[in-house]
């Protein structure tokens, strides 16, 4: 078998030339070889044979030539320092090591020394030396402060490369007392501190008594005050320098220079580019930093350093020089393995700069020395090989070394005449991926070395060709392996002393995919999460899916949820944050997927809160961070407790940054302060951290006197004084006080003074109505007075207003607006603040009609010295008096002598109703009710009509104007069984009003007749239909109700939205079968569109309308709109006018056509009949307009009448509050008008009517 051949030793692994240890660890020198037979190891120390077993702390591993040295058990590292070798032999050969240096690390403490403070000006350059220990290896230097955070560098302040910090230009910021350099030492995980450094920077501004007594008069009156500079080098000094550095090491150059402004660094090569890939620039630009560097990165660098002022520059001649490097170059093998009378060559090739010199060894031994073997032949850097024999085994060692080191490689020559043998199993099985390689193992063993051949199947063909790679070692790669190229394959192997053969076989099969990978997640804590995996593998295979966390096995918690493809997890923590792999392997191949999962969560609280710098008025807060969670901290909340007047309540201090960990607070006198801190991240706040320890500063004046501070006058003869109360925390000290001091203004008065406590208010008597007074209030303590209080202005108490407003005018703008204007009141008659004027207005009797009603007066308050406003919401063809009155603080003053006016007619409202009866073939009657609000003499209505076919469309439109005196029509010369559409408005002498709609159809036949007592008077819809939809409209809502014709259970819904807006509507589901819902949270003084569907009825709705919201309500003398009372007495109102309108019903219905002129002869004076004070009703005619509520809506009643209802106005658009319907100057911009119904297919458009009613005395 193979492992009988006999094998020269190699050594496989060894510790590093230059070692360094722990000295207060045992010493490991590693060297372990291999070989047949096993080789044996000694050792040599400093170029003499080691005698291990002389040494009691010294051992030897079994098998193995590795040493360990006890230092933990008494030994000393430094005892053992030197130079070790190790030798590996057998009957075969020697195989040595390199030369192992052996030495302790060093951290020596730093020398002691007396450091002197750097007093330097303002803008000059600074180095601070750190100079720290000799140590081996070498010490990281870095620079803290004495609370251990790394000093912040810049541009203007970086440490160099030797340790030193440099200060380009320095600051007043610069100053302090701890610059400290510290040096840690790796080996020993050791930190030495040098002595604190202190810095005070001073400018001739600032310059004390102290520093002057240190200077000459020469730096003192020379001193000049912070100029700029051009810069200059700090290091490396003069013009030039050089710098040597090894073959594949990292090259660093330096350049840092002083100079106001700070300069800034650029670098080039001269006579070349810097190498791509490798070049990198650190500390601010200040070190240019060279990866891997050859003999082609020598030359000259140059750094410039530059401000506005000028600039330095510095160049660096550079040479690369290379350490030996040996490339051992054997003929056919690593090591050369030949039979007796076969020839051979051992070459080794190094190079380097200077050139390195070749040295050959055999055995360890100088081959000048070793015994002499007549088949080799040494040729420089070439041993060669003719007509071995056995003896010939051995094992040479190249050196190549120069200058700079040495390198050592190890080869062996075995002699050795072995037929060919096959190790690998016959008929072994090989399994492979599709498109992956597959790699048939055929390793063997003879000497001379056998010739290897490959055949697929047992007498095929010798394979050749570039689909298959045929390795040294006798292993047959087919790089792309297919499914044809499943089979058996041959091996043979031969030489002149044998040959052999062996089979195996091969099966390609689909290779594993992940066709979803699990993706990145981000959770916060106490969630869930999913990972999903999902595989598609060959089905000769069994796959398993296992889940790995941070390459580890899942945690044993029943969180974890493993499903077929996807991994669940419960209630996330913050230990479940990390990467979560899914593995999926067969027997052939393994595919994974990673995702990582991260728990976001609130900071942990900070901890570890301290003071330091106790001073009377500020103290250092220092504390460390809690763990993020993932999530970086942005923010530091400081929270105080003032323990000595609020205790157990915390204020808001300040905040910092979530990189900063300290702060200086302010503090007030007087105060027992703890601290706490709120760390705060992108999820939230964290708890606080425990308090700090208390501190109590010492008490003082008052830093500040009472705010807010007033003089108002309660009474025509008082002055009170008020001011906002100095808190305890603001009290600097005990015994807090108030001086209070007042004197009458543009009067040479004294002050007058009076010193109270515990009270912010105090009232001075007897004074004059309406005089200013100059006041200032002054806090004190104990310990004194607070700074002098700035004055404030106040007046003493004002009075009703004398004098009433003159020269009212009204000019009327249109039959719904007008204006008005008066002279102002002298301001000595106001007698306090003058706040505006109020006008009363109301309206005295509608010209159209002489019903007289409630009379309610409407109040518009303008602000200021206006001499004018606007009154809308007026009702045309009225007469309306009016009055305007000054205001003050106190009150309102007497009334200007009324005002009469008339507004002009306007358009009508629209009719009241509409009802279609008495259908038949060709003819139907027309009833209709006379406009609510005429607004005008009426002249006539216009009547409007349409057929609609079954695709609803609309035929020719006719129209007929009908007396005004007219209540009835009967259409004749119909066509039958059609669908008609009727528009119907009024008309003034001003236009037509707004126009009321209705559909109707002519019957089929007389048999369609009905008789009256089954449903005469009903026409029943042929298709399902919304109409008549009706709004009565809010502040921030809206009462929307329809009728309804068409199948029962219909379920409806609204949408709505701003008019003129892009943005979607809305859409509001309706409960059960009701025809109305309130629309809720909409906004005041917008307008809306709506309309009303039904689902199920092939998307059938209603035709479009539009309503606008009221703006918040005008002001009024006395609001009872929102009493109780007067709530429950229109309630009862309400329900006495229903039952009054279901009798008048019943009476129409039995008395047929009740005409309105009828109506009216049977009332001779409806105008002047009074409300019916023993049963709360008003008289069938009374115009109850303004106190009506806003209706629900209800579905039409069988008459088939329409009632249109009218939406109010709200006047507080033009008074106080104004929503932008007026400008400055009381011009309006508004525009009022009615509902518009849509317009007919043909004819002109219908005019608007306004509708006027009272928006001010309308209650929900």
């Amino acid at each position: 078998m193979f492992h009988e051949v006999l094998q020269p030793p190699t050594i496989t692994q060894q510790s590093p030339k230059d070692y360094i240890v722990d000295p207060r660890e045992n010493i490991v020198i590693q060297c372990e070889a291999k070989g047949k037979p096993p080789p044996s190891f000694s050792w040599t120390r400093n170029g003499t044979h080691f005698d291990i077993d002389k040494d009691a702390q010294v051992t030897m591993k079994p098998n193995s030539g590795t040493l360990v040295i006890n230092i933990m058990n008494g030994g000393k590292a430094e005892a053992y320092e030197g130079v070790y070798q190790c030798t590996a032999r057998n009957e075969r050969g020697a195989a040595i090591s390199n030369n192992i240096v052996i030495r302790p690390s060093r951290s020596p403490l730093w020398t002691k020394e007396k450091l002197e403070p750097n007093q330097v000006r303002e803008g000059d350059s600074l180095v601070l030396h750190c100079r720290p220990p000799v140590g081996l290896p070498p010490p990281i230097i870095f620079w803290m402060d004495n609370a251990f955070q790394r000093l912040p560098q810049s541009e203007r302040v970086s440490q160099g490369l030797n340790g030193d910090l440099y200060f380009s230009n320095v600051q007043p910021e610069d100053t302090r007392e701890d610059y400290i350099c510290y040096a840690r030492f790796n080996h020993t995980q050791t930190i030495q501190q040098k002595q604190p450094i202190s810095v005070k920077v001073f400018s001739m501004d600032s310059l004390n008594d102290t520093i002057a007594a240190n200077l000459s008069d020469t730096d003192i009156y020379g001193a000049k005050p912070v100029t700029e500079r051009q810069p200059i080098l700090l290091t490396p000094t003069g013009s030039t320098s050089t710098k040597v550095e090894l073959r594949g090491n990292v090259l660093l150059l330096e350049c840092i220079a002083a100079g106001l402004p700070t300069p800034v660094i650029r670098w080039i090569k001269e006579g070349g580019e810097l190498p791509a890939n490798r070049t990198f620039f650190e500390n601010f630009k200040k070190t240019l930093k060279i990866l891997d560097v050859s003999e082609a990165d020598s030359g000259n660098y140059k750094c410039i350093a530059r401000n506005i002022l000028g600039s330095a520059h510095h160049v660096i001649s550079v040479t690369v020089k290379g350490n030996a490097k040996i490339v051992l170059n054997v003929i056919l093998t690593v090591n050369l393995v030949l039979s007796p009378g076969e020839d051979g060559t051992l070459i080794c090739r190094a190079n380097g700069n200077p050139k390195p010199n070749i040295s050959w060894l055999v055995n360890g031994v100088p081959i000048a020395i070793a015994p002499e073997d007549p088949s080799r032949k040494v040729d420089g850097d070439t041993i060669i090989f003719s007509h071995v024999q056995e003896r010939s085994s051995a094992v040479y060692q190249c050196n190549a070394s120069n200058e700079y080191g040495y390198l050592l490689a190890n080869a062996f020559v075995n002699v050795l005449a072995e037929p060919p043998r096959i190790l690998t199993p016959a008929n072994k099985m090989y399994q492979v991926i599709a498109d992956s390689p597959a790699l048939l193992d055929c390793a063997y063993f003879g000497s001379p070395k056998p010739e290897i051949e490959w055949f697929k199947g047992v007498k095929g063909s010798i394979l050749r060709g570039n689909e298959y790679v045929f390795h040294d070692n006798g292993t047959l790669e087919i790089p792309v392996a297919q499914k044809d190229s499943t089979g058996t394959y041959t091996c043979v192997a031969r030489n002149e002393l044998g040959k052999i053969q062996n089979e195996v076989h091969l099966e390609v099969k689909d290779p594993t995919m992940i066709i979803k990978q699990p993706e990145y997640k981000v959770i916060q804590r106490y969630g869930q999460v999913s990972f999903e995996c999902i595989i598609k593998h060959d089905s000769t295979l069994f796959a398993t899916v296992i889940w790995l966390k941070d390459n580890e096995e899942l945690p044993d918690d029943e969180r974890f949820l493993v499903g077929k493809d996807n991994l669940t997890i419960m209630n996330v923590t913050d230990k479940d944050d990390g990467t979560y792999t899914c593995i999926v392997n067969t027997t052939l191949d393994s595919v994974s997927a990673s995702a990582v999962l991260t728990v976001v969560a609130r900071p942990n609280p900070p901890f570890d809160l301290e003071l330091t710098g106790q001073l009377e008025r500020s103290v250092e807060l220092s504390w460390i961070p809690g763990d993020e969670n993932n999530s970086p901290i942005t923010t530091f909340v400081i929270e105080y407790e003032d323990g000595l007047h609020e205790p157990g309540v915390w204020h808001y201090q300040t905040e910092v940054p979530g990189t900063q960990t300290t702060i200086q607070l302010k503090l007030s006198p007087y105060v027992n302060y703890s601290f706490r801190v709120i760390a705060v991240n992108e999820i939230g706040r964290s708890q606080p951290s425990e308090p700090s320890e208390q501190y109590l500063t010492k008490s003082a004046n008052p830093d500040e006197n009472p705010s807010n501070v007033q003089g108002i006058g309660s009474e025509p003869d008082n002055l009170v004084i008020t001011w906002e109360s100095l808190t305890g925390f603001q009290s600097n000290g005990p015994g807090l006080q108030y001086k209070v001091s007042w004197r009458q203004k543009d009067v040479d008065d004294e002050w007058t003074s009076v010193i109270v406590a515990n009270v912010s208010k105090y009232i001075v008597s007897g004074t004059p109505t309406f005089v200013p007074y100059e006041i200032k209030v002054q806090a004190l303590n104990d310990l004194g007075y607070a700074p002098e209080p700035s004055e404030v202005i106040g007046h003493s108490g004002e009075d009703l207003p004398m004098v009433a407003p003159g020269n009212v005018q009204v000019h009327v703008v249109n039959s719904t607006l007008a204006k008005v204007h008066w002279d102002p009141v002298p301001l000595k008659s106001v007698r306090g603040h003058l706040q505006g004027y109020k006008v009363y207005y109301w309206k005295v009797q509608s010209l159209s009609r002489r019903s007289r009603r409630h009379v309610e007066k409407k109040i518009l308050t303008f602000r200021g010295n206006k001499t004018f406003g606007m009154l809308p919401g007026l009702e045309p063809y009225s007469s309306y008096k009016l009055n305007v009155r000054v205001v003050n603080g106190k009150g309102e003053g007497p009334a200007s002598p009324d005002k009469v006016f008339k507004t002009p007619e306007g358009v009508p409202s629209s009719p009241s109703f509409l009802k279609i009866t008495n259908p038949t073939l060709d003819s139907l009657t027309l009833e209709w009710g006379s406009p609510t609000h005429p607004n005008g003499v009426l002249i006539s209505y216009i009547l409007k009509f349409q057929p609609i076919n079954n695709t609803h469309e609309l035929g020719p439109l006719v129209e007929i104007r009908i007396p005004a005196n007219e209540s009835s029509l009967i259409l004749k010369n119909l066509n039958y069984s059609t669908r008609y559409k009727f528009y119907f408005n009024a008309q003034t002498s001003v236009g037509s009003g707004s126009q009321i709609t209705e559909e109707a159809v002519t019957v089929m036949d007389e048999a369609g007749i009905l008789h009256p007592a089954v449903g005469a008077g009903k026409v029943q819809p042929l298709y399902p239909r919304i109409r008549n939809v009706t709004t009565a409209a809010a502040e921030t809502y809206a009462n929307i109700s329809w009728e309804y014709e068409g199948p029962d259970h219909a379920n409806f819904y609204v949408e709505y939205g701003v008019a003129g807006s892009k943005e979607d509507w809305k859409k509001e589901i309706v409960n059960g079968s009701r025809s109305f819902i309130v629309l809720k949270g909409l906004t005041p003084g917008t307008a809306y569109k709506v309309w009303v569907g039904a689902e199920g009825l092939s998307g059938f709705r209603s035709s479009e309308d539009v309503f606008e919201t009221g703006p918040a309500m005008a002001s009024r003398q006395v609001d009872i709109a929102t009493q109780g009372w007067f709530i429950g007495l229109m309630c009862a109102v309400a329900l006495l006018i229903l039952i009054l309108l279901i009798v008048c019903f019943i009476r129409r219905n039995k008395g047929g056509k009740y005409p309105v002129k009828e109506k009216e002869d049977a009332h001779a004076d409806p105008e002047i009949q009074p409300m019916k004070e023993d049963d709360g009703t008003f008289g069938e005619y009374s115009d109850a307009e303004d106190h009506k509520p806003l209706k629900k809506g209800s579905r039409t009643p069988s008459d088939r009448t329409v009632k249109k209802e009218d939406s109010d106005d709200s006047l507080v658009d033009y008074g106080e509050g104004v929503n932008g319907q007026f400008n400055e100057d009381g011009s309006f911009i508004g525009q009022y008008s009615g509902k518009k119904e849509k317009e007919p297919a043909e004819g002109n458009e219908s005019s608007e009517a306004p509708s006027p009613v009272n928006a001010m005395n309308s209650f929900v």
